[in-house]
């Protein structure tokens, strides 16, 4: 029975970042996705979305109960104006993680795989302190770099937004091939076992109902420095079965 979160999805708690940037707004770091579809579910605070695509700029207000998503080539910017927490919802668990994800750099970095490399890896075993300071640099080179890219689209010139896609097609084709391994053990396994699912109900065969299972992903214990914000995440990939209970079943169910 496959372990896959549904839908071969992750999940993860976001704390947007607080402290304004150069243009006066505070959030997170402008990026794209070149595979996966992101979705955010507000369950605090406010804010807004700030994207970009082909067709132009646009900022989209969130609050409780705001659920957005976008798909791959949206850049994308969240922006906090007090206390914005967000669930996010990711497609094909594991890309993300793996390099799934391209910040809106300056040109002359976009089309330097060292030194996009460079830019966008924060130190590891660092100090908060220095990790924080880190983080932000990064957030203020891609902020300048998404600026850019809007203006140009304001002005009627895609050519900039183009080039940013090319450059990042570029940046992540080297990692293709192992992230078509990782989506072939998720997202399509998840699929080839529902469709067998289906099969078999359609024979009238239950027996996969017999093999069902409770499981959990706990909440990591710390935090760490996202593109967005601090990130509290949940390892979908390796899943537990969680403690027994009492076996006691609560009044009225």
């Amino acid at each position: 029975m496959p372990a896959a979160f549904p839908g071969g999805t992750s999940v993860t708690r976001l704390s947007v970042y607080t402290g304004a940037c150069a243009d006066g707004l505070e959030g997170g770091t402008p990026h794209l996705h070149t595979a996966s579809t992101e979705g955010y579910v507000v369950i605090g605070g406010r804010g807004a979305l700030q994207t970009l695509d082909t067709r132009g700029f646009r900022e989209t207000e969130l609050a409780a109960g705001s659920t957005v998503w976008f798909t791959p080539g949206t850049v994308h910017r969240a922006v906090n104006r007090g206390g914005l927490q967000v669930v996010v919802v990711m497609a094909n668990a594991g890309l993300p993680e793996a390099g799934d994800a391209v910040m809106t750099f300056p040109p002359e970095i976009m089309a330097d795989p060292e030194r996009y490399r460079a830019a966008a890896t924060l130190p590891a075993g660092e100090q908060e302190e220095t990790m924080e300071a880190a983080a932000m640099r990064r957030r203020e080179l891609a902020v300048r770099g998404f600026r850019a890219l809007a203006r140009s689209a304001a002005g009627g010139d895609p050519g900039p937004l183009e080039r940013f896609y090319d450059h990042a097609v570029a940046l992540v084709r080297p990692k293709v091939a192992a992230w078509r391994e990782t989506w072939e053990r998720t997202v399509a396994e998840e699929t080839r076992h529902t469709a067998a699912v289906l099969d078999a109900l359609a024979r009238g065969d239950g027996a996969h109902l017999r093999a069902s299972a409770l499981l959990e992903s706990p909440q990591s214990p710390e935090t760490r420095w996202g593109m967005c914000g601090r990130l509290r995440t949940h390892d979908v990939l390796h899943p537990v079965e969680p403690p027994a209970g009492t076996g006691q079943q609560s009044q009225g169910q």
